[in-house]
This record gives C-alpha cells, sequence and structure tokens, in this order.
C-alpha cells in the first residue's frame, strides 16, 4: 500500500467538504481528466461517482464507488480504470491545530497494475498522490479562506 502524507492549512471539515463534493474530483484526482455524474447522496456508503480517465480522444469511462464514509475523518473508495484495473483508496483527515493532516492510501487490488511489482507501484503512486493532494490542498485551503473571510 503506498501511502502519502500531507499537511493542509485548513480544517478537517473544510478538506471533506471537498472531498464530499463528487463533482470536484476531476479538479484534484491525478487521472480524472472528467466527472460525468455523481450518485445523489455522494458519499454515503455504496455511491458512485462516473469518471473518465485519460485524455481524449483516449478516454476510459468507469466508476468510484465509497467503501466506508466517516465524516469528516475517513473515506474508503474502491476505484476503476479498466482495462488497467482496480483500486482502493484510503484518505484519513487528523485534526493538528488549525491544519489537517490528510493522509492517502492506494494499491491496486485487481487486473493488470496489480500485477506490476509493489516497489515501482508505490514509486508511481505516491508521485501521483503528491499532486493529488497538493490539488486537493488548494480547493480546501481556497475554500477555508473564503469562510474566513470578514464580510464588507
Amino acid at each position: 500500500m503506498s501511502t502519502t502524507t500531507r499537511t493542509i492549512h485548513a480544517t478537517p471539515e473544510a478538506v471533506f467538504d471537498v472531498l464530499a463534493d463528487g463533482w470536484s474530483y476531476g479538479q484534484w484526482v491525478v487521472g480524472a481528466s472528467r466527472v460525468r455524474d455523481v450518485t445523489d447522496g455522494w458519499p454515503a456508503v455504496g455511491t458512485h461517482i462516473h469518471h473518465s480517465v485519460g485524455a481524449w480522444p483516449v478516454l476510459i469511462d468507469d466508476t468510484t464507488t465509497v467503501r466506508a464514509c466517516e465524516r469528516p475523518i475517513l473515506l474508503e473508495l474502491t476505484v476503476r480504470a479498466w482495462p488497467s484495473g482496480e483500486g482502493m483508496v484510503r484518505l484519513t483527515c487528523r485534526a493538528d491545530g488549525a491544519d489537517t493532516e490528510v493522509t492517502m492510501e492506494e494499491d491496486a487490488t485487481k487486473g493488470p497494475a496489480a500485477l506490476v511489482p509493489k516497489a515501482l507501484r508505490d514509486v508511481v503512486l505516491d508521485r501521483r498522490n503528491r499532486e493529488s493532494l497538493r490539488r486537493l490542498a488548494i480547493l480546501a485551503e481556497r475554500a477555508g479562506t473564503a469562510v474566513h473571510r470578514a464580510p464588507r
């Protein structure tokens, strides 16, 4: 399991607000090129994001499904991008003063991606997830700043 951690300068609630907006996944998840639909009730267990992976004209349509959700602490997902395979992603948010330590754990569970040696998978996933968490931080910190601004 690849594990990547980042401190985000926002509360766990602000971070989770971004995670709970299924339409935002195309903005922060590296590789997700667009979101086609989000099941009502996202991120309740069993709900889906219908997304596309890749770049036009080679797009793969697939889904991400919620396995577990404990707002604002945990979101666990089954991610699919066939024909490369299927994986599990776990995002945990831990308050750290006024900030949030976000840990993203990911690994391939089925398909050709699961056959790649773990050491190589971990390197690739860590690089991708560092960028995903950087993008998540931008969204959460921007939203957190908007909440804390004095009205004019």
